[in-house]
């Protein structure tokens, strides 16, 4: 219902004053050199040809050849020029851009503080006066030089700056964009001259430039999240978005209560989600002087691990796990955290069943039971790195095979992965642009296959790069163009463009899939740099489809993800993407409104942004483990783990192996996929099978009769295996199968209270 309350005067002129201001878009980068200025000055030169008013004003190009390009003949406002000690600085002319009054300015340095009697002390305040005087302004910021991150960089990197501007500085910001490079980019570009040998005045290594990348990245991915937040809820839409995660700890006053809470801030921290602990109690009696000092402790833990405790009142223990629902769908909770029910079966025909409870009700929510590892010592702490690293392997003699391997290692070519969140991001633009400029310096590059779409900046960016005409295929009378995987290893470039990494090849090619030909490029000592949108990830398949309604159909595995040398994400905004949908550079003319509509919708390129953010957020990480065990942000290694999938019938059985698929991933566990067949049932077994072999899973088959006796057998499976973790899908079928089926999961969850489970 509209709202009809006419607006007071304050309301007015508060909503005219924010017409007037300008707008604030931030360029943030993990370093110095990532080309944040670059990507600053073409902005401004791709608003000057919409014929928007736009000048410059203390920019620093830094002598680069690239970004004195850009500037072009984009008119310069002089700024001021003063020295402290040997440093020359550069102060905002703020009288000069006033009087000129352009629409645009173009400003470097966020977090710079003026010379000692300027009219503002800090960067930011200019900016400010001039948005209030409707300039906009768009500026350069490095991760390291906002507060709170500071502190985390200094920690892990060493790096030191003067000065900083509050976290809070990005809130408000109308556009924040993230300029993501890798850690062999920035030292190829100081290795060749372009960046000076120290950044700001700190001597990075790969690995701090890698931390650096995934604070930037986890900075955004947060930043990306609130914004879905208030849109979804300025939309009225209700329940997680599917982009991130938000994990609800249920604990009580008693010894095992701060286990819970750390084990929740271990799958929160693994998961980048944020932690919620509830804890429900009887309004009498009052609590003993026991369950004070474990309320103590409780309260103390969650300070700790930085969680959002909320105590509430239960009427009765039978409506505890109706409450606890309840409770998580107001949080828009992703995963509840809670232990194994201890109850006898008169407490819980007497008190109720939290389990079956929570498997009636729990619709929408994962729901994780933590193992009762009383029996065996501490509780196990994840994640886990399997390795067979032996005392002294640096003596260790290689094996032929061994060796073998280690050559073809050696041989391969480079695989470099372009990645954005939507097409149109500039993932081929960009792909091109790094083509040219190295075959500028002499390497044999050729065009192995290009899709424009239309788009003319994207077909121009092609330049004089050779092209690998492609090879025609006929199909039902129909000539079709693919790849020709064979002409490109008889001209044996040393560097191969690929566009479309996910793409399905036509019938009667030599591979199925794309990235087939690709690897076989690589093989043979040829590099390939190529695209990927993030939902093609075939581990996201279902996240996609549950945040745009749409299920992708072509996807890949993401291990191609980590066999990657490099990744890089094109980052650009909603409202950027949308305007170039608007503008024709996308889409053709009569799909703009249907794309907008749809696909391309706010709500959903948050998400898939966000999704972009944290999912190569985790790929840094699992780099940075992969180089030193300690220097993981998402916390240290410990035990193995080992993931069971149990695909019961009625379950959805390609979700699941993706969900444990992702688990595992995250965990490092080896992942195991088991198939219940039921006599009388259709599994389509071949296909599920498929699926779990292409994501590096063991699959089984467990033959069954009924619903009886298959917790003994599901159990006895999950021990052989020596199963840390088991996931159970809901089901998807009737009334009566359902409720036969709840009671064979509520003893099937009471028989594994020795190992954590996740209900899907």
């Amino acid at each position: 219902m509209g709202d009809y309350r006419r607006k007071s005067p304050e309301e007015i002129l508060e909503e005219i004053h924010r017409l007037r201001r300008g707008r604030l878009k931030i360029i943030i980068g993990a370093v110095t050199g990532s080309g944040k200025t670059y990507h600053m000055l073409r902005e401004g030169q791709t608003l000057k040809s919409q014929g928007i008013d736009v000048v410059i004003c203390a920019v620093s190009t830094l002598q680069r050849t690239e970004t004195k390009k850009q500037l072009a003949d984009l008119e310069r406002v002089p700024s001021i020029h003063w020295n402290e000690g040997e440093t020359e600085r550069k102060d905002l002319n703020l009288p000069g851009i006033i009087s000129r009054n352009p629409e645009v300015v173009l400003v470097d340095g966020l977090a710079h503080r003026n010379r000692k009697h300027a009219e503002h002390r800090t960067r930011l305040e200019d900016i400010q006066f001039l948005l209030n005087h409707g300039i906009s302004v768009i500026t350069t910021l490095n991760v390291y030089e906002i507060e709170g991150i500071h502190e985390l960089a200094r920690k892990w990197t060493g790096v030191e700056v003067r000065e900083t501007v509050p976290l809070t500085t990005l809130g408000m910001a109308d556009e924040v964009r993230l300029i993501d490079v890798s850690p062999e980019t920035l030292i190829s570009r100081l290795n060749e001259g372009h960046l000076q040998s120290s950044w700001d005045g700190a001597s990075f290594t790969r690995k701090d430039l890698a931390l650096l990348r995934e604070l930037a990245l986890r900075l955004m991915a947060d930043d990306v999240n609130q914004s879905l937040e208030k849109f979804r809820e300025h939309e009225g839409i209700s329940g997680p978005s599917g982009a991130s995660e938000r994990i609800l700890v249920a604990a009580q006053y008693h010894w095992n209560g701060s286990i819970y809470v750390r084990r929740g801030q271990q799958i929160a921290k693994r998961l980048n989600g944020e932690l919620l602990v509830v804890v429900f109690t009887r309004p009498k009696p009052s609590l003993s002087r026991e369950q004070e000092a474990f309320k103590r402790s409780l309260h103390k833990m969650a300070d700790k691990t930085d969680a959002k405790l909320e105590e509430l009142p239960l009427s009765a223990p039978r409506r505890f796990a109706k409450s606890l629902i309840r409770y998580a769908f107001d949080k828009k909770v992703t995963r509840i955290v809670l232990g194994h029910s201890r109850k006898s079966p008169w407490q819980e025909l007497w008190q109720g069943s939290v389990t079956n409870g929570i498997l009636k009700h729990a619709h929408g929510i994962d729901v994780f039971w933590v193992a009762d590892r009383t029996g065996q010592g501490e509780p196990r702490i994840l994640p886990a790195r399997r390795t067979q690293n032996k005392q002294g392997k640096g003596y260790h003699r290689l094996s032929r095979e061994e060796m073998n391997e280690k050559v073809k290692r050696i041989e391969r070519g480079r695989f470099k992965i372009y990645i954005g969140a939507a097409p149109g991001v500039g993932k081929t633009y960009t792909m091109l642009r790094e083509g040219n400029d190295i075959l500028a310096k002499g390497t044999d590059v050729v065009i192995g296959w290009l899709e424009t779409h239309g788009r003319a900046e994207t077909a121009a960016q092609a330049g004089s790069l050779p092209v690998i005409p492609p090879k025609e295929i006929s199909y039902k009378g129909t000539t079709l163009y693919e790849m020709d995987t064979e002409a490109l290893l008889a001209r044996s470039p040393e560097l191969v463009l690929v566009d479309e990494l996910p793409h399905t090849n036509m019938p009667g090619s030599r591979f199925r899939k794309r990235y087939e030909d690709i690897w076989l490029l690589l093989e043979n000592g040829i590099s390939v740099i190529t695209t990927l949108n993030v939902q093609h990830l075939e581990s996201l398949n279902d996240a996609v489809e549950r945040i745009a309604g749409i299920r992708v159909s072509e996807t890949v595995p993401d291990t191609l993800l980590s066999m990657a040398d490099e990744l890089e994400l094109i980052d650009v905004t909603p409202q950027s993407l949308q305007e170039r949908m608007r503008e024709g550079k996308i889409y053709a003319a009569d799909k703009v409104d249907q794309a907008l509509g749809s696909f391309f919708r706010t709500g959903n390129l948050i998400a898939l942004r966000e999704l972009a953010l944290r999912e190569l957020a985790d790929d840094v990480d699992e780099r940075l483990e992969s180089w030193q065990r300690n220097m993981s942000l998402r916390g240290p290694w410990r035990k193995e783990e080992v993931i069971f999938v149990c695909i019961l019938p009625g379950t959805s059985a390609e979700r699941l192996i993706r969900r444990g698929f992702r688990i595992a991933y995250r965990l490092k566990a080896a992942l195991h996929v088991t198939c219940v067949r039921m006599e009388g049932r259709d599994c389509d077994l071949g296909r599920w099978q498929g699926l779990t072999e292409s994501l590096q899973g063991h699959f089984g088959i467990l033959e069954t009769e009924g619903w009886k006796g298959l917790p003994a057998k599901v159990l006895g499976q999950a021990e052989q295996i020596h199963a840390t973790q088991m996931i159970l899908g809901r089901s998807e079928e009737g009334i009566m199968t359902r409720y036969a089926r709840r009671r064979m999961l509520k003893r099937l969850i009471h028989g594994a209270s020795r190992i954590d489970v996740l209900l899907v």
